[in-house]
């Protein structure tokens, strides 16, 4: 018996009966997965034709695509367990860890190490780096609390300007000045120059105590997908339905409690589903608004003011044997293309690409409606094979064929108002429909990993089914999640989340209105 069949043991209540769950993903599915463990049975409710929201896997012509990339690694240890209930040990490899940085034709490595960085970047120029980390040790910038000064002051403007303005602009569309220090303390926890030289010249460890240094991690064969298509049919056989292309629209509630979910399908028809719990990973904003009746106007503004960063990824089909690199995925630095990332797929897993076959996928954060997000496919799809070419990691014409997946609200937004709009919201829920939960990253608005989005989940069976007050707004911190392990399986102290910076709202709307025109 694993901790979390432990905490779960104990009977199916009256309430536990009529389970409606919002979104087919690893949230959603969990909490299908582990109240069935207590003999419940649920109903889930999925917009898309996929299961696996952000941690689906797309197919197309017999290729699959990961969307964002996903590694399987946790410190919550019930998360693990779980995922090994779900799939088989032959369903999982081992993979090896890499990612690097492109920058001017080189590979750097990540996080960055002092020795390999001077030596791609050569003499002259290592000289140089030396020279303005000097100068910003002697002066460093007056302002430390935007991640620009930050940054400044402890790596130089040379090397800041190489390795972190560019890509941290083209993934928040911020400008790095007008981004929080605190936020870079968390994204380059204790990484300075005098600790990269340091790494550079210490010898090589399986190093698991910060997540960004882990150098294997475990993967579905066929992609995260494989997860969520076999966690849907084990609970589909356990007698829970799902329903797919079904969209949520009403949430009617009287006298403290939902009673009732309202849903449109892909045919236009609508289905009213009575509940007596409602877990919800639709997105926390359109949760609220769904409410009947609806909550008071100042709640309602408080939904609309949450704001989503969307993702396409351009996957283009490459011969394998021309593909120089077996990172996971690299970060690419250079300014001249749009692109900020790049995943290969046949290093993730055989599994994904066909044989002789690999898949280089393009990643670009936009916003959904933008001219981007609204471009035909063909016109990215050849964006994407010229940046490859400029870049010199594949030659334009060795590209053979090219598919664009795009995926909405794949990033929460936290600007200067995010945490007083979410706890507006919370305190609506809580005080006018209580039986209804919020899990999972778009259902909190919370930037939660995967592992950390089951997590919301498997406390929330448990609050639900034993009368645990379990609190799943304490799960997914910073400090827990990327730094030492502190003993406990569950993280109990607060944080905004992995990865996650506060940007100001101005320049968050004037990235929009540049991306609309």
């Amino acid at each position: 018996m694993t901790n979390s069949d432990a905490a779960l043991k104990g009977h199916v209540s009256d309430v536990a009966r009529d389970v409606l769950i919002i979104g087919a993903g690893p949230a959603g599915l969990t909490a299908a997965f582990q109240l069935h463990k207590l003999g419940a049975s649920s109903t889930i409710l999925e917009a898309d034709d996929q299961v696996g929201g952000i941690s689906r896997t797309v197919e197309r012509d017999g290729y699959r695509f990961d969307i964002g990339g996903h590694r399987f690694f946790t410190k919550v240890q019930p998360v693990d367990d779980l995922w090994h209930e779900i799939l088989p040990a032959e369903d999982f490899l081992m993979r090896p860890r890499k990612s690097r940085i492109y920058y001017g034709g080189k590979y750097f490595d990540y996080p960055i190490k002092a020795g390999n960085a001077f030596r791609n970047l050569g003499p002259v120029e290592a000289v140089r780096c030396v020279g303005s980390y000097v100068a910003a040790r002697a002066r460093p910038p007056k302002d430390q609390t935007n991640y620009e000064g930050w940054l400044v002051a402890r790596f130089g403007w040379r090397l800041y300007r190489t390795f972190f303005k560019t890509y941290t602009e083209k993934v928040w569309g911020v400008p790095v000045s007008q981004m929080p220090a605190d936020w870079a303390a968390q994204r380059v926890k204790g990484l300075s120059l005098g600790k990269a030289i340091a790494n550079a010249v210490t010898p090589s460890r399986n190093q698991k105590e910060i997540t960004s240094l882990i150098e294997e991690f475990q993967y579905p064969k066929y992609g995260p997908g494989m997860m969520w298509e076999v966690c849907r049919d084990k609970v589909e056989a356990k007698g829970s339905k799902v329903v797919m292309e079904t969209r949520v629209t009403k949430i009617r509630h009287e006298g403290g409690r939902a009673h009732e979910v309202e849903a449109v399908t892909a045919g236009g028809g609508t289905t009213s589903y009575p509940v007596t719990e409602v877990i919800s990973s639709m997105p926390f904003s359109q949760l609220l608004e769904a409410m009947d009746p609806p909550p008071p106007a100042e709640v309602l503004a408080a939904a609309s003011s949450l704001q989503y960063r969307d993702f396409l990824t351009v996957a283009l089909v490459v011969p394998a044997d021309k593909v120089a690199w077996n990172d996971n995925w690299i970060y690419i630095h250079a300014p001249e293309v749009k692109t900020m990332r790049i995943q290969n797929f046949g290093s993730w897993s055989p599994f994904l690409v066909k044989d002789g076959k690999n898949v280089l996928g393009l990643e670009y954060t936009v916003f959904e409606g933008d001219r981007e997000w609204n471009a035909p496919d063909d016109q990215l799809i050849e964006q994407g094979k010229r940046e490859l070419d400029s870049l010199g990691l594949m030659k334009y014409y060795d590209i053979e064929a090219g598919y664009v997946v795009r995926q909405p609200k794949a990033y929460p937004i936290y600007d200067e108002t995010y945490r007083a709009n979410v706890e507006v919201l919370r305190t609506w829920i809580e005080a006018n429909t209580p039986n209804v939960h919020p899990v999972g990253r778009n259902g909190m608005f919370r930037y939660n990993n995967q592992d950390h989005s089951m997590f919301t989940a498997m406390l929330t069976v448990e609050n639900i089914v034993n009368g645990t007050n379990h609190d799943i707004w304490d799960v997914n911190v910073e400090e827990e999640y990327h730094e030492e392990k502190s003993g406990s399986e569950r993280p109990t102290t607060t944080g905004t989340g992995r990865d996650a910076p506060i940007l100001p709202r101005a320049a968050i709307e004037a990235d929009r209105s540049a991306r609309s025109h």
